[in-house]
């Protein structure tokens, strides 16, 4: 029997474990993305929003006030998915867990950024819902889930444009190939320009409901 020696991995990973990375990262993305989608859409069907900018307060105060407000619970909510995946369903996270945490916290503050984004556009919980087509599946297609191999040359240049493309790569990196801080520095940074870009998108947005 020739002996095998793996340089990423061991005999126990599957296709599974491949596919557990790209799906951490998804199922994460797609549930902050709903929380704070429908919790800023309530803020303005209840008219509270409408309460908050009567006051002096600045669009940038009141952006990152949200962004914060729910990032607590975003946070508690990618903590408990990270835990569930890996304690219940047995997921390889890999050596560094630590490392995948801050990964999957840099995901949902780019989800959460660009939820409360596209929730502005949405008059209804339904409304919100149709964005998922458009938002939610591109993101799916292109993370890692669905092989682009045998697509063409453009279709895997368009995943350039998806910020969970860059999160479930470093996913990958550090879950399959036990990848350091400095090895995914670039994918975080990237992340972190989306959530930036977001939240000063956010900041325009809300000139509709008060130009100040």
């Amino acid at each position: 029997m020739p002996e095998i020696e793996y340089y990423h991995g061991s005999a126990d990973f599957d296709q599974f474990d491949f596919l557990a990375a790209s799906m951490m990262g998804f199922i994460i993305f797609f549930l902050v993305f709903l929380l704070a989608g429908i919790a800023f859409l309530r803020e303005r069907i209840s008219g509270t929003l409408d309460r908050i900018l009567v006051s002096s307060l600045r669009r940038s105060n009141l952006v990152a006030g949200s962004f914060l407000g729910f990032g607590v619970f975003a946070a508690l909510q990618t903590i408990v998915i990270q835990l569930f995946l890996t304690y219940v369903l047995k997921i390889h996270t890999g050596t560094n867990v630590p490392l995948v945490m801050l990964i999957n916290l840099t995901i949902a503050g780019t989800s959460l950024a660009m939820g409360t984004l596209f929730s502005a556009f949405a008059r209804n919980e339904f409304q919100l819902f149709q964005f998922i087509p458009i938002v939610i599946i591109p993101q799916m297609m292109f993370c890692g889930l669905i092989s682009l191999r045998e697509t063409p040359q453009w279709v895997q240049y368009l995943a350039n444009i998806f910020p969970l493309t860059y999160g479930a790569d470093a996913l990958r990196n550090v879950m399959l190939r036990n990848a350091g801080f400095s090895d995914v520095l670039a994918d975080l940074l990237i992340m972190l320009g989306f959530t930036a870009l977001f939240f000063l998108l956010n900041i325009q947005v809300l000139k509709k409901y008060r130009k100040l």
